[in-house]
């Protein structure tokens, strides 16, 4: 707010290494968008960049702050940051993941009264939570969060286990999903504009999401490929839709390629419009090797779609086995390739599997729902505080 009357709403930064197309980033655009203006004011924070990504939050008094880290340990930046935080005054702090909970310190340092951090997911090089060197990190910074919210069971439980944070300062709190620009498409799946493949004639499976190793959407490639070797039948209707840009992009163009299958599959780059890609596929599939809580298996299933998902952090949270999906385990295309070929061999059952998933999002995962998980936890911290302004609401 400009001029010389002060906003009274308390100010939410929210930290994270960059700001970009990606679930966690996603999830903080969700917040931002859907949490009641007149209650918190809110900004981003990318130690390294913020990208055009930030057109999607739809609220026009959010500061975008870009700080262009290089790689390692940052505590060049703490006096940065420090400064940063006496200007900014924030209520809350609410870091995310690993490479942004070295803000802890100066956000302390800097009296910033309530300091929260988030967990969404797995890191590529710490895909089972064992890495030491990750636990003793988050060990040292441990006494200046005052709150951590974990995204799925899994995380919760490392939190506990590793960590050693007490089970009183972990909340968790699902993604929720906007389930009403995320719904099925009336009279089945409809053409998705670019396409090749008619969903009226041809049945895909579709995958969403950055193509980085920790996606492995290599993996799905290779079990298109097997299933279409197993049962060559499936040719003429299978077709594969794999969205997003990343290293792997060309890597899995090149393995459709090469086993002559390019021109059964779809691998557009990134999409502004996935509503558009979800409503015109049969079958979700999310290979990853570590996921938190899976922004797109949740926009999927409220799409009406049955997941395939790996068996691999809070994935299970999401996927029930032979209820709304089949969960297979990670890095094994065979896996993959069977559980695509149950489906594709009976798509009466992948169609029921998807209503009953659109079911469950409606039930546990609403964007109501995790907007008041968030909204106590804000509330709850910053009345033990004793900070002006902070209010319970109704959201």
């Amino acid at each position: 707010m400009s001029g010389s009357v002060r906003d009274s709403r308390p100010l939410v930064l929210h930290v994270m290494y960059r700001f970009d197309t990606g679930g966690l980033e996603n999830g903080v655009v969700n917040l931002i968008n859907h949490m009641p203006a007149h209650a918190y004011r809110h900004a981003v924070l990318a130690l390294t960049e913020v990208t055009d990504f930030r057109q999607r939050i739809q609220r026009p008094d959010v500061e975008f702050i870009s700080l262009h880290k290089k790689p390692g340990h940052g505590f060049w930046l703490f006096p940065q940051l420090f400064r940063l935080f006496r200007r900014l005054r924030p209520t809350i702090v609410h870091s995310r993941n690993l490479a942004a909970l070295e803000v802890q310190l100066p956000a302390w340092a800097a009296g910033v009264p309530v300091r929260i951090h988030g967990e969404h997911g797995r890191d590529v090089t710490d895909l089972d939570g064992s890495n030491l060197s990750h636990q003793r990190v988050r060990r040292f910074y441990r006494p200046l969060v005052q709150r951590y919210i974990a995204l799925s069971r899994d995380l919760a439980d490392y939190l506990q286990r590793a960590v050693h944070v007490e089970p009183a300062r972990i909340t968790q709190a699902y993604n929720g999903v906007d389930t009403q620009r995320f719904a099925p498409a009336e009279g089945g799946p409809q053409p998705i504009p670019g396409c090749p493949f008619d969903p009226a004639r041809h049945w895909l499976v579709g995958t969403v999401g950055r193509m980085a190793p920790v996606k492995d959407q290599l993996m799905l490639a290779r079990a298109f490929v097997q299933l279409l070797q197993q049962r060559p039948e499936l040719r003429e209707r299978l077709r594969l839709v794999m969205v997003g840009e990343g290293p792997l992009r060309a890597q899995a163009q090149a393995l459709l390629t090469e086993a002559g299958v390019a021109e059964l599959a779809w691998l557009p780059g990134e999409r502004s419009d996935v509503p558009a890609v979800m409503r015109g596929l049969h079958c979700f599939a999310l290979p990853s090797l570590a996921e938190g809580i899976s922004n797109t298996i949740l926009e999927a299933m409220a799409c009406g779609l049955a997941v395939v998902a790996t068996q691999v952090g809070g994935s299970a949270d999401l996927v029930l086995e032979g209820q709304t999906g089949l969960l297979v385990p990670p890095a094994q295309a065979q896996g993959m390739a069977a559980a695509l070929q149950a489906l594709a061999l009976d798509p009466a059952r992948a169609q029921a599997l998807g209503q009953a998933g659109r079911a469950r999002v409606l039930a546990q995962f609403s964007m109501r729902a995790m907007m008041k998980t968030y909204a106590c936890v804000y509330d709850q911290l910053c009345q033990q505080q004793g900070v002006a302004g902070a209010k319970t609401f109704d959201v």
